[in-house]
């Protein structure tokens, strides 16, 4: 997550779940029998994390937008996605992102009506002071792990699913605003809504979701609410991370998170566990952001989410439909 696009002021900020959950049964983000959704296996997309980590190792510490770290995580993520039978390409971001930026990375499932699309994106740069893995190699390993498991189960499909690991978002959400000024109005207006996830396993955090109440937030938040997790709105991370980008052109967002830099209320703490006034992720752009930095019931619950979300929105006999 970017540290800052505006400033948000007089605003209570967000949910948590708390590293009192760390030792929770991961199995517990299971999907409910009668939700409509392949459970998305957490020791797949830790394993995604543990090779974001050796990537960083590889590179200086760390998956910058602007170094070897982050071109050779897009190489990671592109090589799963073309072997498992994805439309992949890399969007050099020709203007507006830091001078040496690595590409976007742009994959679409093969299927489905081409005139409606759901986008599901996370950044896959880090900051220079450590390996990002929570921040937001979390959100990207969730996102592939899901998009691997579409291709396994190839279900019948109503829409197009396209997903995108954005470039320095980090230094201002330039990948993603790329992308977005780089689409016609046609090819904008075919975009029914686009999901962001964007630091969804931190240790002390919280079940935040972007625009709880909306229309697009409808599947995730009846997901999270059939385990009882109670989601409340992403008030810290408003306007901080790429789905800002979709918003400002009219397309309909939403996202899974569970926090940043912010810290926990006492009746956050009191509801779902964690240490109140501590940070929701005490490794927020440091260095010990790393793969010890991950809360895996979060993390799972968060995969199985999108999981759910993308058969809700794109695959036939779901309730999803073209339009």
């Amino acid at each position: 997550m970017v540290i800052r696009r505006f400033t948000v002021t007089g605003v209570s900020l967000a949910v948590t779940l708390g590293a009192a959950l760390l030792g929770a049964d991961p199995t517990v983000a299971a999907a409910p029998a009668h939700l409509a959704a392949p459970d998305v296996d957490v020791a797949k997309v830790q394993a995604h994390l543990t090779e974001l980590q050796a990537i960083a190792n590889r590179n200086g510490g760390n998956r910058r937008s602007t170094g070897q770290g982050y071109r050779d995580s897009v190489t990671y993520v592109k090589n799963k996605l073309k072997a498992a039978g994805y439309s992949v390409s890399e969007q050099p971001c020709t203007s507006g992102c830091s001078s040496g930026a690595g590409p976007n990375l742009i994959a679409e499932w093969p299927q489905g009506d081409a005139g409606t699309v759901y986008m599901f994106g996370s950044h896959l740069d880090g900051v220079r002071a450590g390996p990002g893995i929570n921040d937001n190699g979390s959100g990207s390993a969730a996102l592939l792990e899901t998009a691997l498991t579409l291709a396994r189960e190839n279900p019948a499909m109503a829409a197009r699913v396209r997903f995108a690991w954005w470039t320095d978002e980090e230094q201002g959400l330039n990948g993603s605003d790329f992308y977005v000024r780089s689409l016609s109005a046609a090819e904008r207006g075919r975009i029914k809504a686009y999901y962001n996830f964007d630091m969804v396993a931190s240790t002390n955090g919280g079940y935040f979701i972007n625009h709880v109440d909306s229309a697009a937030a409808q599947p995730m938040k009846e997901y999270w609410d059939s385990l009882d997790l109670q989601p409340e709105e992403n008030t810290e991370g408003a306007g901080r991370s790429d789905d800002y980008s979709f918003e400002q052109v009219g397309i309909p967002t939403s996202g899974y998170a569970m926090g940043a830099g912010a810290r926990k209320t006492s009746a956050q703490a009191a509801k779902w566990g964690g240490t109140a006034y501590r940070s929701y992720d005490p490794c927020y752009h440091q260095s010990c952001d790393t793969t010890d930095n991950i809360n895996a019931t979060g993390l799972n619950r968060s995969a199985d989410g999108i999981a759910y979300t993308l058969w809700k929105r794109a695959v036939s006999g779901t309730g999803a439909a073209a339009g």
